[in-house]
């Protein structure tokens, strides 16, 4: 990606950033959106007292039993997605009353994920509106994919080896809302066809809210996390380049 392309690109999000805060519309709040296939029957779900209850829950789960009420991840399971909690087994031993219709096991839309295990286990949500939508896609690029004779149905080279796909030219009528902002989110595709969200648009929102200036370190998905109760879920780590969030390719 040339440093012209990504200049325009840091301004555009700048940009937007800045008119969206402007009308004050930051909507880090704890909503989700349901999904059955039709892009018009998006809906807003609140997940506020799930959590709590499921905190609370977990929290005497741990003092308890000693361990965490988690299903057994495997090893390639991303970050994000690592630690979903283990509903029936908090209702089996009656941590909980009912498991939450908000639940993927009731038929809801998330699942609910601890992050920060080791020192302060915390219930997040992972939406699986986005996790769905962002599969759609890939098996919309892979059969691209195999039907050209491995060239990717890919736009813009948005970062580094990291492209925008090209919904029309893979065959994808789907939308995504962003989880944080509720604003259309892009698709993003890595050199070996792999679909991720793109998360810069949010992050730049929330570190021109908080006035922050990130360190060239750290990974500001982060800042997601701490600032909502969702995770970024399908998503790349960002880092902080020429004063814009920026994904890494894995």
């Amino acid at each position: 990606m040339n440093t012209t392309a990504f200049s325009k690109r840091s301004r555009r999000i700048k940009k937007a950033t800045a008119t969206m805060m402007m009308f004050g519309i930051l909507i880090l709040t704890t909503t989700g959106c349901l999904y059955s296939g039709d892009k018009k029957t998006e809906t807003r779900v609140s997940y506020r007292e799930s959590v709590k209850r499921i905190q609370s829950a977990v929290d005497d789960f741990q003092k308890d039993q000693g361990i965490l009420p988690i299903v057994n991840p495997e090893e390639s399971t991303p970050r994000y997605e690592k630690f979903r909690v283990d509903l029936n087994q908090l209702q089996k031993k009656g941590f909980i009353d009912e498991i939450p219709k908000t639940a993927f096991e009731k038929g809801g839309s998330a699942y609910f994920v601890i992050q920060n295990e080791e020192k302060d286990p915390t219930i997040k949500v992972m939406d699986l509106v986005t996790v769905q939508k962002v599969n759609d896609v890939q098996r919309a690029v892979d059969k691209y994919k195999t039907s050209h004779s491995g060239k990717l149905p890919v736009g813009d080279e948005v970062y580094p080896g990291l492209h925008r796909i090209d919904l029309k030219e893979a065959g994808a009528d789907i939308d995504l809302k962003s989880v944080y902002s509720g604003q259309n989110m892009e698709f993003i595709v890595d050199s070996a066809g792999v679909v991720y969200a793109d998360y810069a648009f949010d992050i730049m929102q929330l570190i021109d809210k908080e006035g922050d200036k990130p360190s060239t370190n750290e990974d500001l998905r982060e800042y997601l996390v701490k600032a909502s109760d969702y995770v970024p879920v399908k998503s790349l780590p960002y880092e902080w380049v020429n004063d814009a969030p920026v994904a890494k390719q894995p």
